[in-house]
């Protein structure tokens, strides 16, 4: 995956649970090694499928992230909003990861 692009949201989420419970079955087992490469390998190949097959999971990423322009809550569903969770449009423009609204960013301090 290009490193200027990240898993987000739900994908981001089920990701982690493959790591977890991979590494719950290598320890239980007694698999650590090798058996932390195939999960290695296992995780690149999801990344690639979910990027490939599913595009809005994956959003760019800006150097340039105001932060501390983005609400604490969606205006439309009124869910929490995190800078790791948005889906960022822009620089200075996010939509809320749970309903897709665009989110109003605050006026920034000069």
């Amino acid at each position: 995956m290009n490193h200027s692009e990240k898993l987000t949201g739900p994908w981001r989420t089920i990701h982690g649970a493959i790591w977890l419970i991979g590494l719950a079955i290598l320890f239980w087992k007694g698999w650590f090694w090798p058996g932390i490469l195939v999960l290695v390998a296992l995780s690149g190949i999801l990344e690639a499928v979910i990027q490939m097959a599913v595009p809005a999971a994956v959003a760019p990423t800006y150097r340039e992230h105001r932060l501390e322009l983005l609400p604490h809550s969606c205006p439309k569903c009124n869910a929490p909003i995190s800078g790791d969770d948005v889906r960022w449009t822009g620089p200075q423009s996010a939509d809320c990861p749970y309903c897709g609204a665009n989110l109003p960013m605050k006026e920034p301090v000069s």
